[in-house]
């Protein structure tokens, strides 16, 4: 056998996206000189699914599993991609959330193999040489993280980069994103977690976060290295802080087709799940009162669009965000604050208006509770990270004036969820309509998951060659999720449909495309049927 056989051999088995471990047949292992470095049994991708079914189940807990899977991931990725789907409801929460919360926080202690890119401040005028590599010439798909903001973990540094390696693996399983595809992207300007720069094991740079100009002329070489390299690419945003976050998604929305999942992605499938759930109760949409507890990206996303949901029901601008009361650090927003932020201003009350409020404690701002009771909203959704902060005082006195009150505490992961679905059942006497962030084992309770949303929104951006995500794309996204929702049961389809949901909101967000006059392919093009065919199914060649 020649060096150059015994060279193919082992590119073959190093490259996850060619491995094929025991299943090479035996013609395949002879033309490509594998014989002997594979045990002599010609397995199939069915029996090495069972084999790794059997490991994970003698597995003793999540993180084992989640670190076992993305070994998995980084040797073959067809079996990787092929047990996910055999599993989707029960590997879902071990590949994303809540599992991979902890996965960013160890990050550095299993790191094992490259995945992705890592674009470090000291390696900033290389960013082309780095991205100009040809195994990155088919990426479609880019998802990236500056760590700044994990979940609800906060600075993660280079262990952020678990999101993006999650968020394609997600792309892939629910939306049929080929993994050749898709392409992680890190964006390492430090962190400001002294414990993380402390850690002997941490892979990162080692320095607090560059900001200020310097970083937006980071994020602009950026930029402009994706516009160049990966022309009609969709890049995601993700989990970046909360001013970072709502400005790079203004200065670049128009420039690259991108969106940013944790304000659009996750305001779209917390509406869409509202739609769902304010039809079991009755009330029409323009007839509620919303509490949203945690004014970040995400609540401030969902408030946005919430605001166009009750536009589109005949409100004017005005009346449509009196229907919101938006709490954050200090208590309710109002306009006795001062420097409020861009995403926050527009949903101030006026001071006056709590100025006879019955109050429960002397703070400058009303609390929760204390809105909970003048206010009498219907909704109440939480994105604060605040572990615990829906206690049952507030839930009490929440479901004493509202006959089914809806309760979402989407905060991720669970360490950090607003309460627990089985406590918020008992203090609504059973009355609750309830839709968590994390997944939770308890009947009748949905999961409000992003994945119900991006991957679909991705997948229909691509298919109709769109020039830029609009906001009515996602509000289409929202109203077709809404449009999905089973008549009784949990509010949302079963994980086990995700591909079903993908392509569904996949075909309405490339509809709006062509609406919106941003689609590059005709409507016939965009049929269901011809959407489901182009993603990719985990096979052997």
């Amino acid at each position: 056998m020649t060096a150059a056989c015994h060279r193919v051999a082992r590119s073959l088995l190093a490259d996850p996206l060619t491995n094929k471990g025991t299943a090479f047949t035996d013609e395949e292992r002879t033309a490509n000189g594998l014989h002997g470095l594979l045990p002599p049994h010609i397995g199939t991708l069915e029996s090495q699914i069972a084999r790794r079914r059997l490991a994970l189940a003698g597995m003793s807990d999540d993180f084992q599993r989640y670190v076992f899977l993305r070994d998995l991931q980084d040797t073959n990725e067809v079996l990787f991609h092929a047990l996910v789907q055999s599993d989707l409801e029960g590997l879902l929460p071990i590949i994303y959330t809540p599992t991979v919360g902890e996965g960013c926080q160890r990050f550095s202690e299993v790191w094992r193999k490259p995945r992705g890119v890592f674009l470090s401040w000291p390696n900033r005028e290389r960013m082309a040489d780095i991205l100009a590599d040809p195994r990155f010439d088919r990426v479609k798909v880019i998802v990236v993280s500056d760590g700044e903001r994990i979940l609800g973990l906060g600075d993660q540094g280079a262990g952020g980069m678990g999101i993006p390696i999650g968020k394609l693996a997600l792309y892939t399983a629910c939306a049929g994103i080929n993994p050749a595809q898709v392409l992680p992207i890190l964006l390492d300007v430090g962190t400001d977690n002294q414990e993380r720069r402390e850690d002997p094991l941490y892979v990162g740079w080692r320095a607090p976060r560059v900001r200020g100009a310097d970083y937006d002329a980071f994020l602009e070489d950026f930029v402009s290295t994706i516009e160049r390299r990966f022309p009609g690419a969709l890049l995601q945003w993700e989990d970046f802080s909360g001013k970072n976050a709502f400005d790079l998604l203004a200065r670049y929305r128009h420039r690259l087709l991108s969106f940013n999942d944790d304000i659009q992605g996750t305001a779209a499938t917390a509406a869409g799940t509202l739609l769902a759930a304010v039809r079991r109760t009755g009330i029409p949409l323009a007839q509620n009162r919303f509490v949203i507890f945690g004014f970040g990206a995400a609540g401030s996303g969902i408030a946005e669009l919430l605001v166009r949901m009750l536009r589109a029901e005949g409100d004017d601008e005005q009346t449509a965000r009196r229907r919101i009361w938006a709490i954050d650090q200090q208590g309710l927003i109002t306009d006795a604050l001062s420097d409020l932020p861009p995403q926050q201003a527009p949903f101030a009350r006026p001071a006056a208006e709590t100025a006879n409020w019955t109050r429960s404690n002397t703070g400058a701002f009303p609390a929760l509770y204390d809105t909970i009771v003048n206010v009498q909203p219907t909704v109440l959704i939480g994105t604060s990270g605040q572990k615990n902060a829906f206690d049952a005082p507030t839930i009490h006195r929440l479901a004493q004036d509202c006959a089914m009150p809806v309760v979402f505490p989407l905060s991720n992961p669970r360490s950090r969820a607003e309460a627990e679905p089985e406590d918020l059942i008992a203090w609504t006497g059973g009355r609750g309509i309830i839709g968590t962030g994390s997944p939770f084992a308890v009947p009748g309770v949905a999961q409000v998951n992003n994945v119900y949303v991006f991957p679909g929104v991705g997948l229909g951006a691509l298919a109709s060659g769109a020039r830029e995500v609009t906001n009515a794309m996602f509000l289409a996204a929202a109203r077709g999720l809404g449009e999905l929702a089973p008549s009784d049961g949990p509010l949302l389809p079963p994980v086990t449909a995700l591909r079903e949901v993908a392509v569904r909101i996949a075909t309405i967000v490339a509809e709006q495309a062509v609406l919106d006059g941003v689609a590059t392919r005709p409507p016939a093009a965009l049929t269901a049927e011809k959407i489901a065919g182009m993603m990719w199914h985990p096979s052997y060649a």
